[in-house]
């Protein structure tokens, strides 16, 4: 059983890896360098359908390559 994990783990955390920094580029909130000084009116905004959704899924897949890098740390 820890064989397979440590032949699967690898893999989990690579693909984690590789999907998180996908799912961060498709999160462009369009906002530019004059949007952090106030140039903006549309700092804070409310996440809705599609963007909610990647949002979430971000997260998902952020907690799945945290918990495999531990799980990994763990089984040494």
């Amino acid at each position: 059983m820890i064989e397979t994990l440590q032949v699967i783990l690898p893999t989990v955390t690579i693909a984690s890896a590789a999907l998180m920094v996908l799912m961060i580029l498709l999160q462009s909130r369009g906002a530019t360098l004059g949007a952090g000084f106030g140039s903006s009116g549309e700092l804070f905004t409310t996440r809705r359908g599609l963007e909610k959704n990647l949002y979430e899924t971000t997260i998902v897949i952020a907690v799945i390559f945290v918990l495999s890098i531990v799980v990994s740390l763990i089984l040494g």
